[in-house]
């Protein structure tokens, strides 16, 4: 299936425990917003590859710049809510705390996707993927569900954490 959730573990462990240096809800939209170009070709049944242009380094790298600048502007009007949840500190981040945040999560995004599908072409235009190893495919579900219950448990405990 290439429209999944586990992306979202290695988003909260990293991305939690970074946020005074990186803004933490960036990072996380970002290491999801890759999967919308799988998600649109099976809502419309597109004749288009799952993961094509934004399943490459280079499509990742501007839709993580895109995704960072996005998410700066929406700041004002999403911080009450990003406190809320408690994904944000008192830390006044710049821009490169959100650049690093969304090209971080797009790469990695990429980065764990490439060695899982035959048709992503991480390195575009060349066109073929040295990262393909289907062999890999158990380590990295599984690092993605281990990271997934640390990000989680990280989460809890700053939910439960007085301020």
């Amino acid at each position: 299936m290439p429209f999944t959730p586990f992306h979202l573990g290695p988003a909260l462990a990293i991305g939690l425990p970074l946020r005074k240096v990186i803004h933490a809800p960036t990072f996380i939209v970002a290491n999801v917003i890759v999967d919308v170009e799988p998600l649109t070709v099976i809502i419309l049944g597109l004749n288009y590859p799952y993961h094509a242009y934004v399943h490459t380094f280079l499509g990742a790298f501007l839709l993580g710049l895109l995704t960072a600048l996005v998410m700066q502007v929406l700041e004002p009007y999403l911080r009450n809510l990003w406190k809320t949840l408690r994904l944000e500190t008192d830390v006044k981040l710049r821009t490169r705390a959100y650049v690093a945040a969304g090209v971080g999560g797009t790469l990695l995004h990429v980065l764990l996707d490439s060695p899982l599908y035959t048709d992503i072409r991480p390195f575009y235009p060349w066109l073929e993927n040295p990262l393909f190893d289907p062999a890999t495919t158990p380590y990295i579900y599984g690092f993605c569900v281990v990271t997934g219950i640390i990000g989680l448990t990280y989460y809890l405990l700053i939910l439960v954490r007085p301020d």
